[in-house]
């Protein structure tokens, strides 16, 4: 396990992260690794997440409007 030690952090940042982690019932340490490790963690993949939220079902159809084709517009 690597060590990592945060030098001239401010008051106020000191202040919130010790409420914080008092609030979950756990040290200052352990709450500044799991806000660490929460932002470097890679997101969940769009599709992935659109299946957790909607499931294998398919989605549904949708009629899409015709659109009359056009001509390319010309140099001037």
């Amino acid at each position: 396990m690597a060590n990592l030690s945060i030098r001239k952090l401010d008051d106020d940042t000191f202040t919130r992260l010790r409420i914080r982690a008092a609030r979950n019932h756990i040290s200052m340490e352990e709450e500044a690794r799991r806000i660490l490790r929460q932002v470097v963690t890679a997101p969940m993949p769009l599709g992935d997440l659109a299946l957790q939220f909607f499931g294998n079902d398919g989605g549904v159809e949708l009629e899409l409007p015709q659109h009359i084709p056009h001509q390319p517009l010309g140099l001037v």
